[in-house]
């Protein structure tokens, strides 16, 4: 690394796999729309957006990342990632053997208030830190945050077989869509009954298990975005916003009100 960089904070991503210290910091900003085109780091990453959400996707799965929320890739994890909204992006870069309490397999993480602030005080420090000083604290710190850090539901499977994916990746880029799984047998090259098929055994969800998942996942955009729940549930293609909830939570596995912090709404 060069010497600059012990003073200055670089936003490409190559310069952090190589770090002589076991966490390295990048923050970075991106404007709404922006497409981060499927690639993977040496290190393992955890993802964390400020403000604004992101869409991660990797080849089996796919998640929706509100703030206060932070996605873990375990190293070589092939991901894209979509900018919704302004993103303040601080990212970690964590060398496997830092600690033996780190996911194993992608996973979306409750960032804590305590995580947050670590994150953003390493941010502060210089990249390659005193490990004997703050900055090595606030490392160790970190390890232990996300080791205690909650598993959050917030992901859609995403299959393997081509048909199949045509299908998905369909619903992904329209939720709202009301076809039926009939309707799709054309795009797919395969019958419904195929099709069927393929969402249990790939996905472990019925068809209309997954496409309400999607659903939600768009939902929880508006959500974050600050719309009233009742206006999201009608739009979803619920009576109340009671109803709505108690479905969201079953699904999600936490209710809308919580992706807005204390008294949200």
């Amino acid at each position: 690394m060069s010497r600059s960089m012990r003073h200055t904070r670089s936003t490409d991503a190559n310069d952090y796999q190589s770090v002589p210290r076991p966490l390295a910091a990048m923050s970075k900003s991106f404007v709404d729309g922006f497409e981060i085109a499927p690639h993977h780091h040496a290190r393992d990453q955890l993802v964390y957006a400020v403000s604004g959400i992101m869409r991660i996707r990797t080849a089996t799965e796919a998640w929706i990342v509100p703030p206060d929320r932070a996605v873990y890739l375990p190293a070589l994890t092939e991901h894209s990632i979509g900018i919704r909204g302004q993103v303040e992006m601080r990212t970690l870069y964590i060398a496997r053997r830092a600690s033996d309490d780190l996911p194993v397999a992608p996973t979306v993480l409750e960032v804590s208030g305590l995580l947050r602030e670590l994150v953003l005080a390493l941010i502060e420090e210089p990249v390659i830190y005193d490990e004997q000083g703050r900055g090595g604290a606030v490392a160790l710190l970190i390890l232990s945050e996300i080791a205690r850090a909650r598993r959050l539901s917030l992901v859609i499977p995403m299959p393997r077989d081509p048909r199949l994916l045509r299908v998905c990746n369909a619903l992904l880029a329209d939720p709202a869509s009301r076809l039926t799984l009939d309707s799709w047998v054309g795009m797919a090259g395969a019958s419904s009954r195929t099709l069927a098929r393929l969402f249990e055994a790939e996905l472990g969800l019925s068809f209309a298990a997954w496409r309400q998942r999607v659903r939600f996942h768009n939902a929880l955009e508006a959500i974050v975005a600050g719309e009233p729940i009742s206006r999201v549930a009608e739009r979803s293609g619920y009576r109340s916003a009671s109803a709505f909830s108690a479905a969201f939570r079953k699904a999600m596995g936490q209710p809308p009100s919580s992706l807005r912090g204390e008294g949200g709404a």
